[in-house]
């Protein structure tokens, strides 16, 4: 089987590779209890857990790892609009590329389209679904906020500018160490968001404060 470079990646998976995979994972991370001390298999509580573990993994936690890009229909900007179309609060559930440990808390995304009405937008569901699609996998939340970027900037052709705020609490802070309960804020901004700071940015920052109450 071929192998992903990159954590981060993606590679998508036949539903027969994905059957395959759950029971050659759930094999290992047996031996991987076993190595840790546990006698899993006699304990019933722990009995399938190497299943549901791979599952869980395949299944959910590295979905956007091993499943197909979401299908986005862009639209033209036929109205010619030209104001900031901004979601805020979209879950995010990833897992940290170097502990494996789950981070969990909320995306804000934003951009404003180009004027032409030739320009491209994208139904504001899409954005939730290019948000879910890189958060599920392992990542570092620096990479994921710009992935998210990236994926927004090339499917809303024409735009003047795109923005994305992750916040987050890492398990691989809460569980190990010094177990803090802080939150992880990362951005990336381009276009209107990064050269006016002063208006577009914080208009932008307030929509995501007036989300809050």
């Amino acid at each position: 089987m071929e192998l992903l470079q990159k954590a981060n990646g993606n590679m998508p998976r036949t539903a027969e590779e994905k059957l395959q995979m759950i029971d050659q994972a759930a094999i290992y991370y047996g031996q991987f209890l076993n190595a840790l001390g546990f006698d899993w298999e006699k304990d019933p509580h722990s009995a399938n857990t190497p299943k549901r573990v791979a599952k869980a993994w395949i299944n959910d936690l590295i979905a956007g790892s091993v499943g197909e890009e979401p299908v986005i229909t862009s639209f033209p900007n036929d109205e010619g609009y030209t104001g900031l179309i901004c979601q805020t609060r979209i879950p995010v559930m990833s897992m940290c590329a170097h502990h494996n440990l789950t981070f969990s808390g909320v995306a804000h995304v934003a951009y404003i389209p180009g004027k032409e009405k030739t320009d491209l937008v994208v139904g504001l569901s899409k954005l939730n679904r290019i948000v879910d699609f890189y958060s599920r996998r392992p990542n570092i939340q620096e990479s994921l906020t710009k992935q998210i970027h990236d994926h927004i900037d090339k499917l809303c052709v024409g735009n003047r500018g795109v923005a994305v705020v992750v916040e987050s609490q890492h398990n691989c802070v809460r569980c190990r160490g010094i177990k803090q309960d802080s939150i992880m804020k990362t951005s990336q901004m381009s276009g209107y968001f990064f050269d006016n700071e002063i208006g577009t940015r914080q208009e932008f920052f307030s929509l995501i404060d007036n989300s809050r109450v």
